[in-house]
């Protein structure tokens, strides 16, 4: 099965945004952030969550997802 890894850290940087803020502008329980940005690589995760944060971080869902194993 293959792992992603979700560039959270790396969008909300380039913007000056903490995970909280993230969270906040996304409708994406905190807790839930915190676990996607620091795995290393996930299995699983929320689409509908994906989709919220691609909006707020305006960008394709393609760009959001960093595939680290096939």
């Amino acid at each position: 099965m293959g792992l992603i890894k979700l560039r959270i850290r790396e969008l909300a940087k380039e913007r000056g945004w903490t995970i909280k803020e993230v969270s906040e502008r996304s409708g994406v329980n905190y807790s839930t952030l915190k676990t996607y940005a620091r795995s290393p690589g996930i299995a699983m995760v929320d689409v509908t969550a994906l989709i919220k944060l691609a909006r707020t971080f305006e960008v394709a869902l393609e760009d959001l997802i960093e595939i680290v194993e096939e």
